[in-house]
């Protein structure tokens, strides 16, 4: 299969952010529990983007086509930057006082059981759909200024760099176990299996996680708390609610990542993360 990456090419952008002086428990003027709801997700980035680095490298020698070899490159450079970025944040959360420790070895221990139980196929199958849940999370990000809206601007600032490149490169993996199944009816009923399983891991191991954290500061009972993060993921901006529909695109037969066209949308924050000449060349 060709690639079907409608931008010119998928670059790595090597950005720094200072997050020191972040206050990471109230970081988002909605509080602490929306807060930590954002910091959940980051503790499973940075073993998450090698799994998917990973995954997509072992079917590396079976893709022919240039454009999309280029796509895998740019894939591999721009998920390495987020893991590395990731670590940095966790690390920030860490020396605020929560256990990151524990929660990234929850995390490794579940994707090292991946790795030792599935066949690489079912890895792929997996990082296809959690790429494109990440990818209908980013959009929401990018689209609804809300959702980041009054948050420190370093924050605001690496969550949006992340779902930029998360759209930038969000048919990659796809594109590959298309070139692997070639279209196949097993392929199809493959992916849409494993998104149903994974998405329920996915979601429960996030409010684990997210509980964890909220529990450490004592805050399990902040019924308000609990109520400005339903509004949130639910009612408005209401994140989860507006990827309902995108997720469940997902399952028809000949869903593409890229049918949903929002390149003008990327194009909107482009801008703010400028790549180089330099760093073009060494991507």
């Amino acid at each position: 299969m060709q690639s079907t990456n409608p931008k010119e090419s998928i670059v790595r952008r090597d950005i720094d952010f200072d997050l020191e002086t972040i206050d990471m428990r109230r970081w988002h003027p909605r509080g602490l529990h929306v807060s930590q709801y954002f910091n959940a997700l980051s503790i499973f980035f940075p073993e998450g983007e090698k799994f998917f680095i990973d995954s997509v490298r072992h079917y590396r020698d079976r893709v022919e086509d240039p454009a999309l070899l280029e796509d895998i490159r740019g894939f591999i450079g721009q998920e390495a930057m987020h893991g590395r970025e990731h670590r940095v944040y966790n690390a920030t959360l860490a020396n605020a006082g929560f256990d990151v420790p524990l929660l990234e070895g929850r995390a490794i221990a579940l994707l090292e059981f991946a790795r030792s139980k599935l066949k690489p196929i079912h890895r792929l199958a997996a990082t296809i759909a959690l790429e494109h849940f990440t990818a209908i999370l980013a959009d929401v990000v990018l689209r609804d200024e809300r959702v980041l809206d009054g948050v420190d601007p370093k924050m605001a600032a690496l969550w949006r760099w992340h779902a930029l490149e998360e759209t930038e490169h969000k048919a990659v993996a796809y594109d590959v176990y298309h070139t692997v199944m070639r279209g196949s009816l097993r392929g199809y009923l493959l992916r849409c299996a494993v998104m149903l399983t994974t998405s329920i891991r996915f979601m429960s191991q996030t409010a684990r996680t997210h509980y964890h954290l909220i529990k450490q500061d004592g805050r399990q009972g902040d019924w308000r708390g609990w109520l400005t993060l339903m509004n949130t993921l639910w009612g408005r901006p209401g994140v989860l609610r507006k990827i309902a529909l995108p997720w469940l695109a997902y399952f028809r037969p000949g869903f593409h990542p890229w049918e949903h066209d929002n390149r003008a949308l990327l194009k909107r924050w482009e801008a703010q993360y400028p790549v180089s000449t330099e760093l073009k060349q060494a991507a």
